[in-house]
């Protein structure tokens, strides 16, 4: 084979469950009159086959367990499960078997108790969750092929250091992936054949996309990043990697061969946006190709080895309307906050990490109109927006010497210079509170930013605080006063336990009374219970109070609108 990939001349291919159950039941009292309806052998398929039960018994037997396994999920939820013992659920087990045996007229001898009782235990941790706390070793995924995952990882490494001396990088990078691929294909047969190792033609295929993964790509992290159901990736070494989806952590089995190959990948992330990570740097914010945000911790920082997190990028543009069918808004709470974006009222996006908060910037950004001017600015560009006329601006941290340095605040200043309609910033997190808050107050209304805070209060204090970061020194007073009359509106985003993200809060900046800022809620998430799924309902319920933005909503002759969204 002739290839451009391949110039070298190729030379003679030289149960632990975490509980028991052998105090899963009470021994009841001996029962002379059933002593002699005792089975001798308990292993066998059938629990009142095993027992040797008459037949009517069987019935009876059968009808309870049926019975106590119907009542099993309104007895116990997974939460109420985890935070339990062995000994409470098991006498919960027992006063259910109890009560249902005498319900029937029947007596049960101990042993078919006992077999009731595990029986059941077996149903709960099927289908409703593990009691207790669970060990990590078994948080660890168990799977069937685990195996050849091993037999072809073992056989990677030996072929990798192999391949390498018969491959030309640079023109390896030229080629199309496919065309490597078949490529890299025949030279790996070869070697496998050399090497005298075995695998089936899945098992070679497998082989040669972990290689093209290593070599063009991130490795290990490849099929999580194509995985469109996982939302983050979470590195903490190089064994151990937890994928969020739906809202929930999974560990999964992708581990990387040792602390260099995975600081070997930070470093290509990095890299490809004109940052570095290394001892003297252990610290950065970057992007991937596609827009996903990924933040790398490195030793000696991270001891166990560098920390990758990983925020993807959604190839499907999230807006107010995909948002009110996932259940995170209710649609008068959506018109309300199209109206918001609409009127080019100050928006300031309030939640903990991982809450939405970038989410919702991006579905309110798509009420800008089309022919204003947006500067966006950001540490790590990950915003989406729409329109046409859109300036991306990003910081930048310093050079080796120390020198070079482009932070927020002087971007900020920068974009004040550049005749914006709109300032967006992506996360608000200090001295630049101050320029961002004059920005608004000067003639740039409809700005957006995000801000790390539970609850609308919070982030007005953290506002607060954010703008002492500037060492400006001005009185508190003075600060609110422009906080109060910078900003129009704050949405309080969360993730809450079922993974839902829900808006629980939109807050109205009203104004001053004294020393304090005053606000009014416009809506209120409330939490009234959950299903037989474990997702969480409530209720966003509308105030009914009269918007303080309602002249504003006159202005854009959106204030019938306004008022029917408040009315429901």
């Amino acid at each position: 084979m002739k290839s451009a990939a391949f110039g070298k001349k190729r030379q003679g291919m030289k149960k632990a469950s975490g509980f028991g159950r052998a105090a899963s039941a009470r021994q009841m009292p001996d029962d002379p009159a059933a002593d002699n309806a005792a089975a001798d052998d308990l292993g066998a398929a059938s629990l009142t086959d095993a027992l040797g039960a008459p037949s009517a018994n069987r019935i009876l037997i059968d009808r309870v367990l049926a019975m106590a396994t119907d009542a099993l999920p309104d007895m116990f939820s997974a939460d109420e499960l985890r935070m339990a013992s062995n000994e409470e659920v098991n006498l919960k087990l027992q006063a259910l078997v109890e009560n249902l045996a005498a319900r029937a007229e029947l007596t049960l001898i101990p042993d078919q108790f006992a077999n009731l009782q595990n029986q059941l235990i077996e149903a709960i941790t099927k289908t409703i969750g593990r009691i207790g706390d669970v060990p990590l070793d078994e948080l660890s995924p168990k799977t069937s092929d685990s195996d050849s995952k091993k037999t072809l990882f073992e056989a990677k490494t030996r072929v990798q250091a192999l391949l390498m001396e018969h491959i030309d990088p640079a023109a390896a990078a030229e080629l199309p992936r496919p065309e490597l691929a078949d490529q890299v294909g025949e030279v790996v047969g070869d070697l496998l054949v050399q090497e005298k190792i075995n695998l089936n033609l899945k098992e070679q295929r497998d082989l040669v996309t972990l290689l093209l993964d290593d070599m063009l790509g991130l490795g290990p992290l490849e099929p999580l990043l194509a995985d469109e159901e996982i939302s983050d990736i979470m590195v903490n070494g190089p064994n151990q990697v937890y994928v969020e989806r739906r809202g929930k952590l999974t560990l999964t089995d992708v581990v990387f061969r040792d602390k260099q190959h995975l600081m070997n990948i930070a470093q290509r992330i990095v890299t490809a946006v004109g940052r570095r990570v290394d001892e003297t740097s252990p610290i950065c914010d970057a992007r991937l190709e596609d827009g996903s945000r990924v933040n790398v911790i490195a030793p000696p920082l991270a001891i166990d080895g560098a920390s990758i997190s990983i925020r993807k990028f959604t190839k499907d543009k999230i807006t107010l309307d995909k948002m009110l069918d996932f259940g995170s808004i209710s649609a008068p709470l959506s018109k309300v906050l199209k109206i918001a974006g609409a009127c080019r009222l100050n928006i300031l996006i309030s939640g903990g990490t991982g809450s939405g908060k970038t989410t919702m910037l991006n579905a309110l950004s798509r009420m800008i109109e089309k022919g204003e001017r947006v500067v966006t600015i950001e540490d790590a560009a990950e915003l989406q927006l729409q329109q046409p006329h859109v300036v991306r601006l990003e910081t930048r941290p310093p050079n080796l010497e120390g020198k070079g340095e482009v932070t927020m605040r002087d971007l900020v200043k920068n974009a004040l210079r550049m005749r914006p309609d709109r300032i967006i910033l992506g996360e608000i997190r200090g001295g630049e509170a101050i320029d961002m808050l004059q920005a608004m107050n000067t003639g740039h209304d409809g700005s957006m930013g995000t801000i790390h805070a539970n609850r609308p209060r919070e982030a007005l204090t953290r506002l607060e605080n954010m703008v002492n970061m500037a060492g400006l020194h001005l009185p508190a007073k003075a600060i609110r006063e422009q906080i109060a009359s910078s900003l129009d509106l704050i949405v309080q985003v969360q993730r809450m336990r079922d993974g839902g993200r829900r808006t629980t809060h939109v807050t109205e900046v009203v104004g001053m009374e004294g020393d304090v800022i005053t606000t009014q809620d416009l809506f209120k998430y409330e939490f009234t219970g959950e299903d037989a799924d474990g997702n969480l309902l409530g209720d966003f319920v509308s105030t009914g109070v009269r918007p303080h933005f309602l002249t504003n909503a006159e202005y854009f002759g959106l204030d019938r609108a306004l008022m029917e969204a408040m009315n429901g």
